[in-house]
């Protein structure tokens, strides 16, 4: 990874952070996006004396929910990086109750969905021109046994925090499958994962109750951060997935997700839903090259420690 920059969101706590010290350990230029100027810079000084890579920087931002702070992350990023590598989009939450951000959409959805997706879009140039690139999308398995509803993507009609969070990791596996689509023949791939189910601080921002079972929930059946970010950095490293695209993977291993994760039409309807609330260009459609779901996995390897 010598040489190589690696984008991370969400990259100040839990598997973000996690990720993000094992790929700095790996030697590349890393880059941690966080809430909070900062605090985010702090921790990424912290990172590199434990990991003794001097090349391990922060680009701050207020609110990891609004399009605004999204754009001024791409800006930042391109005027400081030359060349991005990797774009790991770790950046979510799950939210019990329905709140609006300052842009009227949604929070689960803003944050989960479009943040990725715009940040994408706005770096996608700057991937091309860097690749062989990467982009890395944290989803997750609570995306099974969820289908989208197009007419009311925003939960509008009848809300509940842990379905919103369900349909939003099937709505960004969706979104994977059709940008890994339309970067078909430019060099960038673009997967998804399912981290596993983590102690972290996930969910403790909803305070009471729910916080609670969380916390206890995880006490008994989550596996650590460390053991989390073992297939994010999988993704974001290992040569042998250089040119995987367009997949979703469990335990670093490549696992076909729920049928809603892969019905195309869907996946495109979707993208062209959510580029309309975030007011953003679509990327070009593809060359007339194979579909991407032609590609041969790649042999199972063991995921690295």
């Amino acid at each position: 990874m010598q040489g190589r920059v690696v984008v991370i969101t969400g990259a100040t706590s839990g598997i973000g952070l996690e990720t993000a010290r094992g790929i700095a350990a790996r030697g590349a230029h890393t880059v941690l996006v966080g809430r909070g100027t900062e605090r985010t810079q702090g921790i990424a000084a912290d990172l590199s004396r434990s990991t003794g890579n001097p090349r391990v920087e922060a680009v701050g931002v207020d609110n990891l929910a609004l399009l605004a702070s999204w754009t001024q992350v791409a800006h930042e990023l391109i005027e400081r990086f030359p060349a991005i590598h990797v774009l790991v989009n770790n950046a979510g939450a799950y939210y019990a109750r329905r709140e609006l951000t300052g842009d009227g959409i949604e929070r689960t959805l803003a944050l989960n969905v479009l943040a990725p997706l715009a940040l994408t879009t706005l770096l996608a140039d700057r991937l091309k021109s860097s690749a062989p690139a990467r982009v890395v999308n944290v989803s997750s398995a609570a995306h099974g046994g969820n289908v989208v509803d197009l007419e009311d993507l925003q939960g509008a009609r009848n809300f509940s925090g842990y379905r919103a969070y369900g349909r939003s990791k099937l709505e960004l596996v969706l979104l994977t499958r059709e940008l890994a689509r339309r970067f078909t023949g430019t060099g960038v791939t673009v997967n998804a994962l399912h981290p596993g189910f983590i102690r972290s601080g996930f969910g403790q921002n909803n305070g009471g109750g729910t916080a609670f079972m969380i916390r206890l929930t995880a006490r008994i059946g989550a596996k650590s951060a460390t053991k989390g970010a073992e297939t994010p950095i999988r993704l974001a490293c290992d040569s042998d997935l250089e040119r995987v695209t367009g997949e979703y993977f469990v335990d670093g291993k490549v696992t076909p997700g729920s049928t809603a994760s892969r019905d195309p039409e869907m996946a495109k309807k979707l993208y062209r839903a959510c580029l309309a609330l975030i007011q953003l260009p679509a990327l070009p459609e593809p060359p007339d090259l194979p579909p991407t779901s032609a590609m041969v996995p790649p042999p199972v390897l063991p995921v690295p420690v």
